[in-house]
Parts: C-alpha cells; structure tokens; sequence
C-alpha cells in the first residue's frame, strides 16, 4: 500500500483518521500502532512477524543496557549486530552471492547453491531509526521508553515508516508519550495542506515526468541520441526529486495530523552552489544521520586532513550502498564523495571566484550525472548514457504536450527559489505558523490538489514512490 493509492487515501486513510480523532487520547498510540502494523503487513505480510520479533528483541536489549554501569557497551555491540545483521542479510547477500558465483564461474568452480531472500520494504529507514533509539539511549541523550508499544510506534509509525524522514529518537520521544499539545486546528489543516501538496509533487508531476523516464531508458541503444539521453538525465533528475520530496511532505503532512512535527528533509537541493551543500538539502535526514552517527564517531573535522578525507570517503560509500546492494549504488556513493572532499581540497575555492548562477549549474549537472548511475543497474549503461551527453547532434526527441508542460513546471518549481520573490513565496507556502486566514485558504487550495491528483490517478492508476525499495 502506498500514500498515492486511491486505497490508501480513499479507503484506509480516511477510515483511519475517523477512528482516530474519534479516540480518546490514552488510546490514540494504540490505534496508530494497530494501523501502523495493518499497514505494513498488507505491503509485506510475511516480513511483519521477523520485523517485531527483531524489534521486541532490540527494545528489551537497550533497556537492559540502560540499567547497567559497567557492561552498557556488551548491550550496544548486541542491539548493533541485530540490526545491522538483518539488514546485511536480506539487503546484501543476493549481491554477496551473485557476485561470488561470479568470481567462481571465471575459475571454473562450481557456484554456490542460493535462494533469492526477499527485501522487506523499508528495511533501510527502521533499520537506521532502530539504531538511532540504541545509540541515543547508549549515549543517555534520553530514557529508553516505558513501554514496547510505545517503542514499537518509534519504529513502526505509518507516515515515515517505508521512506522516512529518518526521525531522530530523541526529538519524537516526548511527543510519542504526550502530543496533546500540538493537537490544534491550524497543525490539522497545515498537515492536510502539506500532504496534498505531496500527493501532486508525486502524482502530477513525478509520475508523469517518470513515465518518459521509463519511454527513455526502454529504447534500444542504437536509437538513443544525444538529446534523449540529456533529456533522459534531467527528466529523472527532476523526477526522482519530486517522488521523494513529495513523500517527504506527505510523511510530514501524516505527521501533523497526528500530532508529531517530523523534520523537514529537503530544502530546494538543486539551487545548492556545491556538491557539499547539496547534502545539506537533499535528504537531510539521511546527511544528518550519517553526520551524527557515522562522520563525527569517525573523528569528523577534528582529525588530521587524510584522516578528515578518508571518513568523508566512508560515509559516501556507506550512503551509497545504504540505498541498495548494487554497484551502481555504489559507484554513486563514490562519486559523490569525490567531490565532496574536492571541495574541501580546492573546489570551494575555484568555485568562489565563479558567478552563483555558474555555481548551481555546475553542482547540477554534476547531481545529474550522479543520478545516472542510480537509475541504471548495469555499469556499462551508465557510461553508455554519460557519453550519449557530449553526442551533439541535432535531433529531435519525440515529447507529448502535457510532459513537456509538467517538465517546464519542474524546472521552475526546482529553481525559482534563486529569486528572492520565489524564496518569499516558498517560505509563504511551507511555513506551518501563518495566520488563521491563509491555513483555510490553504485549506482549500489542499481540496483541489486533491481532486486533481485523485482525478489523474483514477485515470492513469499509481506508481509506487522510487525511495520504496531502499
């Protein structure tokens, strides 16, 4: 089940919020978590039982940890293999597998005998999410919760469940025992403006743009020209960015109408002026975690410049396979963290003395390029496309009256905050404190994104959101 179903928001949802806001308060959290659960288990019913019994095992491990003195590292080394040996398994061993029966077959030995493991979904998120509520405890940032229910909602809660915002423990912790005081009518109608606003980021705009996508790649190689494949880079460039964004605001909407305040996990990426800054915008959970969590323990800036490089270089790979088992993962792990510390050795410097437009064109094409070799498994069809890009020419590519529209829509909406009347606008639009008057004409400015988007999906049926598979 996914946010932009017609069963999810006409079916599920609108039934949930009605039982809901129709329960008292001491029962809010169970029915969240009973809906949390139903919801996962329709996606992945035979994951559901591995996924609590995992989670039940970690919350009594951290809470034994918390009440030793001595012996607190045995319970973190513990709750860490659990979690991250989950996700190893069922997230990386095909690829382990595959790529050893590989090396075998070159030998002439005979391959290992293996079964395909299927990947729960959203394994990544509650993965990082569990270990988040391991190390905050470990590190006494907060108390272990009371209670399993209340843990099992941490991890589990619908909204950010399968594609984040990875949502720090320590921020939601209070809010999980006692939300009554972000229960208002204005949090309730943002959170229904910010959903629909997500709900036409995805509909209206990714899933057009990612049909194209899809038209693009789908072509014989014989047949893809430079245009195509420039028109294939920046369309799922602008593509993946409005699916994720648009479930990110959707999660944030969910959030609001429940009461929580889930961070904010983009903030216009693509107007960025380096590939540094970029990771301040794009997915800023992720960036923060991995800063947080992985960057600083490592030793962070406070160590000598190669050792400073080489962490940069581990927190890039680990982001890379984080998003899959795959080399192009990993390869786009890689890329990004070259200029990452390029601009820590030179590029930040260079790029000082170039006009800003320059600058935020250069850091996207530089994303661009990046995401060629997310969207595509094979190495060699990676390098087949970048080199289509300096293919220059001249022919047309065969594009339909409404992608071109939804296109150009794309283009403005990712870069119109360079102006000051569009970062005006922006911070009008996504402000949760505004005035009484404007929350009810965001209210119905929510209704008609909602028949519009309902309306297209009725039409064209759905496609799940990219960032599902991670």
């Amino acid at each position: 089940m996914v946010f932009s179903s017609t069963l999810f928001l006409f079916l599920f949802l609108a039934v949930f919020l009605v039982i809901y806001h129709l329960t008292p308060a001491r029962w809010k959290n169970l029915v969240l978590l009973l809906a949390s659960l139903a919801f996962y288990a329709w996606g992945a019913p035979k994951f559901i039982f591995i996924l609590l019994g995992s989670l039940i095992l970690n919350f009594y491990i951290v809470r034994n940890m918390s009440q030793q003195t001595q012996h607190r590292k045995v319970g973190l080394v513990l709750s860490l293999l659990l979690n991250l040996g989950l996700l190893a398994y069922f997230k990386y061993a095909n690829f382990f597998v595959d790529n050893l029966n590989h090396l075998m077959a070159a030998v002439n030995l005979k391959p290992v005998a293996w079964m395909e493991v299927a990947l729960p979904i959203g394994i990544s998120f509650f993965t990082f999410q569990s270990l988040t509520y391991t190390i905050d405890v470990y590190r006494r940032v907060h108390a272990p919760l009371r209670h399993l229910h209340d843990y099992l909602l941490y991890i589990l809660m619908f909204p950010q469940l399968i594609a984040g915002p990875i949502v720090r423990f320590n921020t939601i912790a209070d809010d999980i025992e006692d939300r009554r005081h972000n229960d208002t009518i204005d949090n309730k109608l943002y959170g229904v403006y910010r959903f629909a606003l997500g709900l036409a980021k995805k509909v209206l705009i990714a899933n057009i743009l990612g049909a194209q996508v899809d038209q693009f790649y789908a072509l014989p190689h014989e047949q893809v020209t430079g245009t195509i494949a420039r028109m294939a880079a920046l369309t799922y460039s602008f593509q993946i960015y409005f699916d994720f964004s648009g479930y990110s605001d959707m999660a944030i909407g969910l959030g609001y109408l429940l009461g929580f305040k889930f961070p904010e996990n983009f903030n216009n990426p693509y107007t960025s002026q380096s590939v540094s800054e970029f990771w301040r915008r794009w997915h800023i959970t992720l960036g923060a975690w991995l800063k947080d969590y992985l960057y600083i323990p490592l030793g962070g800036n406070r160590v000598r410049p190669a050792r400073m490089y080489l962490n940069l270089a581990i927190v890039f790979v680990i982001c890379g396979i984080w998003h899959g088992a795959g080399w192009n993962f990993l390869i786009w792990g890689i890329w990004h963290g070259l200029f990452i510390v390029s601009d820590k050795l030179f590029l930040n410097r260079w790029l000082s003395r170039v006009p800003r437009i320059l600058r935020v064109l250069l850091t996207f094409t530089v994303v661009t390029i990046g995401w060629i070799f997310f969207r595509n498994d094979l190495f060699g069809d990676a390098i087949f496309y970048i080199g289509k890009l300096f293919d220059f020419h001249h022919t047309a590519a065969q594009l339909t009256p409404e992608f071109i529209t939804v296109f150009c829509l794309a283009v403005f909406f990712s870069f119109f905050t360079l102006c000051k009347p569009g970062l005006k606008f922006e911070s009008i639009c996504y402000a949760p404190e505004r005035p009484e008057w404007q929350h009810y004409v965001s209210f119905c400015c929510a209704l008609v994104l909602v028949i519009a988007s309902a309306s297209y999906l009725s039409a064209s049926g759905f496609n799940p959101f990219i960032y599902f598979k991670f």
